[in-house]
């Protein structure tokens, strides 16, 4: 990063630590000499604004065609790629299906190399990779031609958005990280939106040997190209190169340390039933608003509006939570919105109920996008190692992308237009989201206060200056960012 002073390059350090360092920044940093540096805030909060307009708008713009070329199938499927390609039976949602296969098997390993050899390598890298394969597309003409495309491009994708969300934490703190990543991640709402729209143009196109949809995969998937490129070039590798600081290595053991804890479980509980609202809103949100009898074209610009204000509830939410330094409550909150959207969507007939199944969609989306930004928020400011980080992001990222499978395999032709199976298999599983969720919130809570009993002391999280726990987690003076 150009223009960084000496004292943000000490602020720097401190930024380091993003995911345990909390709200106030402390007044010295104890380096490797022993070096004790004063940090003005002023220059804290200046050095966040650099990262602010120089790293986090790029971020977004990469995940945005991440979101869009992974999305852009059931736009295309509304303008007839079923049946240009003569799909039969369940063949679409089979692709939708298979997809998640390597987009979640893949996530683990690709969080590790990106801890290995640095995200300005590892993204771009990913990013022209599947930016090929979704250009690709357009030259497919059968079921067994686009399979192995959306194979291979499953595979790039996946382990960018777990990737993306370790590079932040080594850049922002605890109580500044959901809110960013809430920027990133909202990016993909602007996607479906931005598909939507680009769709409905594309879609008036009148081509005697070239389709819309194939337009669509034209368009997209060379725009993801360009700028994977081009991001060779913008990102620093993390704060190291931003600030000549050195980053810790590569550690294995330490990368896996936190699979043998207790509350692993409950992660892995957490991060397998929340997405599946995400994935049922992010690949059939064009087909739930198809139900309401739009033709083709307003079909696609009606799944506008809904992604636009989950953008916005998601930007509120997010930031409510790093200002009150509390995640679970606002958890529950999302996941209940969409709880009681699906629930709405499920009891009414969308036919003669068109505005109220209308207005469903708004909750599903204001609420199944938020979890995916605050969950792994969560569990990143209670993790005190950078190899563990990646690892545990990684892993859960990558359950939560195979419960996709659990979506697509419910969304099958013989349910349309109601759904209702797709719609009480995702009630049901937010539901075992806000159970885990309330566990972990609880079990938190009771261990802060046994920790401050025990210390004749109330603390809070940004109270602690963790990146002077020597034993992290267990250090008696840890505080749980709840």
């Amino acid at each position: 990063m150009a223009n960084v002073s000496d004292e943000e390059k000490s602020a720097m350090a401190l930024q380091k630590q993003p995911s345990v360092t909390e709200g106030d920044v402390p007044s010295s940093l104890s380096s490797g000499s022993q070096e004790i540096v004063a940090i003005d805030p002023a220059v804290q909060r200046k050095l966040v604004q650099k990262l602010d307009f120089y790293l986090l708008p790029w971020m977004a713009l990469m995940y945005f065609f991440n979101s869009v070329d992974r999305s852009n199938l059931g736009n295309a499927k509304t303008d007839g790629m079923d049946k240009d390609m003569h799909f039969t039976g369940n063949q679409y949602s089979l692709l939708i299906l298979l997809f998640y296969v390597p987009f979640g098997l893949c996530d683990l390993p690709l969080a590790l190399l990106t801890k290995r050899y640095t995200a300005k390598r590892v993204l771009p890298t990913l990013m022209v990779g599947w930016g090929s394969m979704a250009l690709i597309q357009c030259a497919a003409k059968s079921f067994a031609g686009m399979l192995p495309l959306r194979l291979i491009l499953a595979a790039f994708e996946a382990g960018f958005f777990c990737s993306s969300v370790f590079y932040f934490t080594l850049f922002y703190k605890r109580d500044e990280l959901g809110f960013r990543i809430a920027i990133f991640f909202g990016s993909a709402l602007l996607a479906a939106a931005f598909s939507g729209l680009i769709s409905y143009g594309v879609f008036q196109i009148r081509h005697t040997s070239i389709h819309g949809w194939q337009w669509l995969f034209l368009i997209e998937g060379l725009l993801t190209v360009i700028i994977g490129a081009a991001s060779f070039f913008w990102l620093p590798a993390d704060a190291a190169t931003a600030c000549h600081e050195i980053s810790t290595k590569f550690n294995l053991k330490k990368a896996f340390a936190p699979f043998k804890e207790k509350k692993f479980l409950l992660w892995m509980l957490i991060s397998f039933n929340y997405p599946v609202a995400f994935a049922t809103v992010s690949n059939f949100l064009p087909q739930i608003v198809q139900r309401l009898g739009y033709s083709v074209i307003k079909t696609n610009l009606w799944t506008v509006a809904p992604n636009c204000v989950g953008f916005v509830v998601l930007l509120c939410t997010t930031y409510s939570s790093d200002r009150f330094r509390e995640r679970g409550f606002h958890l529950v909150f999302a996941l209940s919105l969409s709880l009681v959207g699906l629930i709405i969507l499920a009891a009414v007939d969308p036919l003669k109920q068109g505005g109220v199944a209308y207005m469903a969609c708004f909750l599903i989306a204001g609420g199944a996008y938020i979890p995916s930004c605050l969950v792994h928020s969560w569990h990143n400011n209670n993790d005190t190692e950078e190899n563990s980080r990646a690892a545990k992001t990684g892993f859960l990222v990558g359950l939560g992308n195979l419960a996709g499978v659990l979506s697509a395999a419910t969304f099958r032709v013989e349910y349309a237009p109601s759904y209702i199976p797709t719609l009480i298999a995702t009630s049901c599983c937010n539901v075992v989201a806000i159970t885990a969720i309330l566990t972990m919130k609880f079990i938190m809570v009771r261990e802060n206060r046994r920790r401050d009993k025990a210390q004749g002391r109330v603390l809070k999280a940004e109270d602690v200056d963790t990146s002077a726990l020597i034993d992290g987690e267990n250090d008696p003076s840890f505080r749980y960012f709840t």
